[in-house]
């Protein structure tokens, strides 16, 4: 079969094959525990899934603008501006089927050939991805444990080059939890000003925070005009399978964006979008009930996995993963990075992660080894997939 050669350019969510894995192993008899995938493993709320189905039986199930529904613009416009302390405008809102294509559909519309994009390392892969597929030039910037897993904005100035176009963020962060400070955000802002580049700010875990206040690139001074938005219902709402997420951006780029997915998918599910305006608009409690879950769970693995010989864990300031290191732990073992005890934890232990190079190769001098695990399951079997890490770890490979 002969392919387009700009295949060879597009990676993937490692995640989705490490759950694939898991299935097999599942369906061939393993009891196997998964904290693979970054999905609450809540069901979305009743008063959403009512919306849904009323929309559905309302007949709202023909096409929408491109952009999305007036209404849920409208709301998630007002939304924004509440929360962002910025002034948001429906005409500014791009509505799409999940967070995913405000990344594929903001980088080509921004990024020629050539053009280099900065990204953080480790980061979720579809940044390197896409930006590799639409002909750009991946620039990692390092994500750093010292810093509490936050972005090296000491050297990020020197990543900075004429062919520089935009900067990705993503705070609070995944694979980490780590967020970014207030002066790490006032110090991108004047590097993005004086050098006249945009920002997309990936703010999907935006209200998954615990002991930090979040805060958006987009309200510093000169920043909303530069600045793109991502946010969405996944993470937030437990409505992964709804697919339905949003951009913010300056008019004129919110235009093409919509050009974009009229000639891609015509426009995100109608009926969804009222589930997504009810999720906005309704009662937020079991919102706040969820988070409530996430922070005891993130308190009870952060423990748990300080607790094993040869690991050591950071407490995440939002998202729902830890990133403990385990660099010790493989030298324990002999293993040679974390790849190797991922699956050493998969075939010997009945444990399901992801190493560090999930997301994304080692930048220059890295040293340490890590592994992702996300904490979106319920403490039971979270108390029981440290015990097996534990004892896996006391096992020779």
């Amino acid at each position: 079969m002969k392919l387009a050669k700009r295949l060879s350019n597009l990676g993937t969510e490692n995640a989705f094959e490490v759950l694939s894995e898991v299935h097999r192993l599942k369906a061939a008899g393993r009891d196997i525990i998964s904290f693979a995938i970054g999905e609450p493993d809540f069901n979305t709320s009743d008063n959403i899934k009512q919306a849904g189905i009323q929309a559905i039986r309302g007949n709202f199930t023909h096409y929408s603008p491109s952009a999305g529904i007036l209404p849920l613009r409208e709301a998630i416009a007002g939304y924004i501006s509440a929360t962002r302390n910025i002034r948001a405008y429906p005409d500014e809102v791009v509505v799409t089927p999940g967070g995913k294509p405000i990344i594929y559909y903001v980088l080509h519309a921004l990024i020629d050939p050539g053009d280099e994009v900065i990204y953080p390392n480790p980061g979720f892969p579809i940044y390197e991805s896409v930006i590799r597929f639409t002909g750009g030039v991946p620039v990692p910037a390092p994500i750093l444990e010292e810093k509490d897993f936050s972005l090296d904005t000491a050297g990020l100035e020197k990543l900075i080059t004429p062919r520089t176009k935009l900067i990705i963020l993503n705070s609070p962060h995944n694979p980490t939890g780590g967020m970014l400070t207030a002066k790490d955000l006032t110090t991108i802002a004047e590097l993005a000003c004086r050098h006249n580049l945009w920002v997309l700010s990936d703010e999907i875990y935006s209200r998954i925070t615990y002991d930090d206040t979040f805060a958006s690139i987009s309200s510093l001074p000169g920043m909303q005009q530069r600045t793109i938005i991502l946010d969405g219902f996944s993470k937030t709402y437990a409505m992964t399978g709804w697919r339905l997420g949003y951009g913010v951006m300056p008019q004129e780029l919110a235009i093409q964006i919509a050009r974009l997915i009229t000639n891609c998918e015509s426009c995100t599910n109608t009926f969804v979008q009222y589930a997504g305006l009810e999720a906005l608009a309704g009662p937020q409690n079991f919102v706040d009930s969820m988070i409530s879950e996430f922070r005891a769970r993130r308190d009870l693995i952060v423990a748990g996995l300080n607790s094993i010989a040869g690991v050591s864990c950071k407490i995440p300031k939002g998202a729902f993963y830890v990133f403990p290191n385990i660099t010790e732990a493989c030298s324990r073992l002999g293993l040679s990075n974390s790849k190797a005890l991922q699956q050493h934890l998969l075939y010997n232990g009945d444990v399901a992660v992801l190493p560090r190079t999930a997301f994304g190769a080692q930048n220059a001098g890295e040293k340490q080894e890590y592994l992702r695990l996300s904490y979106a399951t319920n403490r039971e079997i979270i108390i029981k997939g440290l015990e097996r890490i534990e004892k896996a770890l006391r096992t020779p490979k």
